[in-house]
Parts: C-alpha cells; sequence; structure tokens
C-alpha cells in the first residue's frame, strides 16, 4: 500500500465523518452534558477500533455473509440507540454550571460511546465495502496490517470531527439553554430515527 492510497482512504474517511449521524447525535449530547467530552469520544473511538480489529481479523466478513449474524447485530445496535435516542429526548442535555458534577462517571459516558460506534452494524459493512478498495495483495504488508493501519487512519479523523462537534456544541450553546434542549431533543429523535432505520431496512429489502 502506497502513500497516495493512505492519502485516498483518508480523505474518503473523512468526507464520511462529516456526514451526521449517530455518532454526531452522541457527540453533541456529551458536550452538552458532560464537564468534558473526552470519555465519550474515547468510547465511540473505541468501538471503532474495536470494529477495526475484527474486520482485520476476518470476522466482520462472516458477519457481512451470515444474514443470522447481521441480523442479530442490527438488532441489538438499533434497541441501544432505540434506548439511547429516548433517553436523551426524555431528558435532554442542557449547559452544566462550572461547578455541578457529571450525571454519570467518565466510564460511563465511554461505554454509551463504545455502543454507539461498537454496535453500529453500518461500522463494519463501510470497512468492508471501503477499506479493501485501498489495500494491496501484492504489497509487503500483510492485508490484516493494512486495514489496521486504514483503520488508524479513519479513527483519527473520528477523534477531530466528534471532539469538534461536542466542545462546539458547549460553546455555541452554552449561553442558550432553550435552544441547547432543543439540539439535545433533535438529536435524540436523530437517534431514534437511524434505530428504526436500521430495522426497517432489511425489512424493506
Amino acid at each position: 500500500m502506497d502513500s497516495a492510497a493512505a492519502v485516498a482512504f483518508w480523505v474518503t474517511s473523512f468526507l464520511l465523518v462529516c456526514t451526521p449521524g449517530a455518532d454526531w447525535a452522541y457527540a453533541i449530547t456529551a458536550g452538552l452534558r458532560h464537564r468534558s467530552v473526552v470519555p465519550s469520544v474515547g468510547g465511540m473511538l473505541t468501538g471503532h477500533l474495536a470494529a477495526t480489529l475484527v474486520v482485520a481479523a476476518g470476522v466482520g466478513a462472516f458477519v457481512a455473509e451470515s444474514p443470522h449474524a447481521l441480523t442479530w447485530l442490527t438488532v441489538a445496535g438499533a434497541a441501544y440507540l432505540l434506548w439511547l435516542g429516548a433517553t436523551t429526548f426524555a431528558k435532554p442535555a442542557v449547559p452544566r454550571a462550572g461547578g455541578e458534577p457529571d450525571a454519570s462517571s467518565p466510564w460511563r459516558q465511554a461505554f454509551k460511546g463504545m455502543g454507539v460506534s461498537g454496535l453500529n452494524p453500518k461500522v463494519y459493512l463501510l470497512f468492508l465495502a471501503i477499506l479493501p478498495q485501498f489495500t494491496d495483495p501484492s504489497g509487503p504488508w500483510p492485508i490484516s496490517v493494512q486495514i489496521v493501519f486504514l483503520g488508524l487512519i479513519h479513527i483519527a479523523s473520528c477523534a477531530v470531527i466528534y471532539a469538534a462537534v461536542g466542545v462546539g456544541a458547549r460553546r455555541v450553546l452554552s449561553t442558550r439553554p432553550a435552544t441547547a434542549k432543543v439540539v439535545s431533543r433533535a438529536s435524540g429523535v436523530a437517534m431514534i430515527g437511524i434505530s428504526v432505520a436500521l430495522i426497517a431496512e432489511p425489512l424493506i429489502a
């Protein structure tokens, strides 16, 4: 794999990460609800890393080719997003006062973030559809190593965008609690909508 392929993948990955989805919705909620977005963003990055290692190990191909495995992964991911979205809508996040403690521990924030990305079947299918196009079977690195390398590039893009979204949401909405509540509830609706789409897509297809 040459540097041109790595750069091309980075551009593709960056554009995809810039597309709003469940990860953006959770980053916005984390920015408004918690003192720091690091645990939540770190959790989402851990989920992406797990997906990268799964695909590199060849398990991702099995998931993609097994209807039952993919169905259960989709149901689990959709149920988790549905619960998280409903919770966010029912209890919208608002900017926290400087000295007020967070409502949940950093570990719990990270665990939620890991679920958002780690249980998302779209992440696995995305890696399976895009990553192989940028690998070189005749290159000096094994395919699994190339996949991990490209996955780390993708994770770096995620780190920048997710952190920017979370911090940006807090700074822009920190003095606008009413607007923050509306944005938080919109994030909850987005997560609910994505969860419904995940379940409905195979039924429609």
